[in-house]
């Protein structure tokens, strides 16, 4: 008896989009071609068999991500293979011929193990494995072998479904930074149902009549494939950066002073230069330069001192090109303090100028 076996290996290129390693998450789409091939299928008697040469076969996909590696899907597949050699009793047959088509409805489950892009190639690399069952249809049309001595053996075009199931394995690789969801991946796949029952008729030699045969065949298939995947709700990238603007000039300098006193130290000086230099850059047309005073003394001594430190800046100001009638100057006395504090309290931050550009 001989035992019938289908083959089928899928991989499958399938083009993402995004990329970045992103999970599939929503509804997805997915088609793929490639080669299949079939086992050798084997009688009871080890030295009957069926050889099968490489065809081709199809996947269709209609699936749900829920973007955390996991996926299912409903599958639709096409397998079609050509007998190529046979045995029985171990002896050639002049003639082989005939083909096995076979039709999957699959219910798959994956998990996706996103890699990133290791190869910093903006594509990014995800294996995943899956597996799944369903339902096989296989027929058989025209498959027969003619021996030597005119013996014969041929299956009938019977064609029956049974249970089906597969083992996955898989690499996508995707595109995202090209087109949003699109994704290429490689993939195989074992593929077999329950042994399927066939009905044919044996001749032994020319001479003898024809006998009804029937048996069952077992059908294991392995595959690879080439294809698309599509995934629907995968957000746009988003685009890069703009560059930071430079900083804008500062507008505003603090020139502190000593207390009761009005004349610059050496670091007010640079913070005065600092503040001439920003005002060409800036293209400045009116410079304040208000004077403070901390809380000790009178109102009227320390409105006084407010005043000559203000002066002191727009001074050393002149000196550093800006023109005399560009700046204005105002004494606060203690009135407005940058910290507040209790009346004689000699606060730092309070004994200060102002310069700000307008």
């Amino acid at each position: 008896m001989v035992r019938l076996g289908v083959g089928i290996v899928a991989a499958s290129l399938v083009v993402t989009g995004t990329v970045s390693a992103q999970q599939v998450s929503g509804l997805y789409v997915g088609a793929g071609v490639g080669g299949s091939y079939r086992e050798a299928t084997v009688g009871e008697n080890p030295r009957n068999r069926f050889n099968w040469g490489w065809g081709w076969g199809a996947v269709g996909s209609v699936g749900w991500g829920f973007g955390n590696g996991f996926r299912v899907e409903g599958e639709v597949s096409y397998r079609d293979n050509q007998a190529t050699a046979a045995l029985r009793d171990g002896v050639r047959p002049f003639i082989v011929g005939g083909t096995t088509r076979q039709l999957g409805l699959m219910a798959n489950a994956f998990y996706d193990l996103p890699l990133g892009d290791p190869l910093g190639t903006g594509i990014s690399v995800t294996p995943y494995v899956g597996a799944g069952i369903g339902a096989g249809w296989l027929q058989g049309r025209n498959v027969r072998a003619t021996f030597p001595n005119g013996g014969l053996f041929a299956v009938d075009n019977s064609s029956g479904w049974n249970f089906a199931y597969q083992a996955i394995g898989g690499v996508a690789f995707g595109l995202g930074q090209f087109v949003p969801g699109l994704s290429l991946t490689t993939e195989y796949r074992y593929y077999a149902t329950l042994a399927t029952e066939y009905t044919g008729a044996n001749r032994n030699t020319g001479t003898t009549p024809a006998s009804r045969v029937s048996g069952d065949v077992v059908n294991n298939n392995h595959a690879v494939l080439v294809g698309l995947r599509y995934a629907f709700n995968t957000p746009t990238p988003a685009p890069a950066p703009a560059p930071a603007a430079a900083p804008a000039p500062a507008r505003t300098f603090l020139v502190f002073f000593d207390w009761d006193r009005a004349d610059l130290t050496d670091r007010a000086r640079q913070i005065i230069a600092e503040a001439a230099n920003n005002a060409r850059t800036v293209g400045s047309t009116r410079i304040e330069v208000s004077g403070h005073a901390d809380r000790t003394g009178s109102a009227a001594y320390n409105q006084r001192l407010s005043v000559r430190r203000a002066e002191a800046v727009a001074a050393e100001l002149v000196r550093r090109g800006i023109a005399r009638n560009q700046i204005t100057i105002q004494g606060f006395g203690f009135d407005r303090p940058l910290v507040p504090t209790a009346m004689g309290v000699r606060e730092p931050q309070n004994r200060r100028v102002e310069i700000v550009l307008r």
